[in-house]
């Protein structure tokens, strides 16, 4: 089949042939009919200091995608050739605390797929029947293959109810314009929206943004002003941290409300300082920690929220044939894109 694939250490994938995979018992293999870049793939690709520690070349990188159920292994019961698939990414143990107390989603243990195991940018990936989400045919594959990085906007927007209340997101990435969409269809009051880049501010309005705020243009100080003008001098009801920048992780917890709460989950590069006691304490905030999606309760509910009118079309920015993969990395690092998604 063809793959990409990290053969070395060093920067880029390579464009090779590579064995076919073979089910093992309670297996399945998927012919990948797309499958999206992540942030985690641009780390892969550009060879940073986490990948460098992370990545044990060979390995076949991606773990975003949809496709068909073409071979099952002799004990899988759970799917049958033929289905259209998306999988989870995260691989759980089933036997630590977490994940016998119905807490898989920060299982102690697991494995993510195209890091620790052969990943999806190739023409068929095997994976474990247990992580396959059976998907609406009517949902195309282009759509379909983000339902992955959708879960973590869900976890994200709606730790707790969003109806009429007044959303602050900081960070336009593909995740936060999906935590944008995911607001707006859940019945948000009010969305601001907050980024560095008008290119991808003009993304937010599109997935339901009311009001987006540049964070390169405008200074800390304008920015707070302006968010107490939009909410009445009261703050928003709940903030969205979703760029892991020091800066906007401050304007999430000054921007909140008393009483209100924070959900984190951007990645900082380094240690983040902050005045617990006024930013946090004192504000009586509640703060959620995101990573991954609570299996498979997240799945149903985006199941629900598609069937509701949630619409990621915007989000979608770019496409490539998977041997163009090269120009999709370019544009994830320009930073002129939504979700880039690459056709075997």
């Amino acid at each position: 089949m063809r793959a990409l694939v990290k053969t070395a250490a060093a920067p880029g994938l390579t464009a090779t042939a590579w064995p076919d995979p073979t089910p093992g018992p309670r297996d399945v293999v998927v012919k990948v009919a797309a499958t999206s870049l992540c942030g985690t793939d641009a780390h892969i690709y550009r060879w940073d200091d986490w990948a460098q520690h992370r990545i044990h070349p060979p390995r076949i990188i991606g773990h975003e995608m949809a496709g068909t159920v073409v071979e099952v292994g002799r004990e899988v019961s759970l799917v049958s050739a033929g289905d259209y698939v998306a999988a989870e990414s995260h691989l759980t143990c089933g036997r630590c605390f977490q994940c016998r107390t119905g807490q898989a989603h920060v299982c102690r243990n697991y494995t993510i797929l195209g890091i620790d195991r052969d990943g999806s940018f190739a023409d068929y990936v095997a994976l474990p029947e247990e992580v396959l989400w059976r998907t609406a045919p009517d949902i195309p594959p282009e759509y379909a293959c983000v339902q992955e990085p959708l879960g973590n906007a869900v976890d994200a927007a709606l730790a707790e109810d969003l109806t009429g209340q007044s959303v602050l997101i900081t960070g336009c990435g593909p995740t936060g314009l999906f935590a944008a969409a995911v607001a707006r269809v859940a019945g948000a009051a009010v969305i601001i929206a907050s980024d560095i880049s008008d290119y991808r501010l003009g993304l937010a309005k599109q997935v339901g943004a009311d009001h987006t705020i540049n964070a390169k243009a405008d200074t800390a100080e304008a920015m707070a002003a302006a968010i107490r003008d939009i909410t009445a001098g009261e703050g928003v009801d709940a903030a969205l941290e979703m760029s892991g920048d020091p800066a906007a992780l401050h304007q999430a917890f000054r921007a909140v409300k008393n009483g209100g709460r924070v959900t984190l989950f951007g990645i900082p590069t380094g240690s983040v300082c902050f005045d617990l006691p006024n930013e946090i304490i004192f504000k009586g905030i509640r703060v959620y920690g995101v990573t991954g999606r609570r299996l498979f309760g997240t799945w149903y509910r985006l199941a629900g929220l598609f069937k509701a009118g949630l619409n990621v079309r915007p989000v979608v920015t770019h496409s490539f044939p998977m041997s163009e993969f090269a120009e999709g990395f370019e544009l994830i690092q320009s930073g002129r894109c939504g979700k880039v998604v690459l056709f075997p």
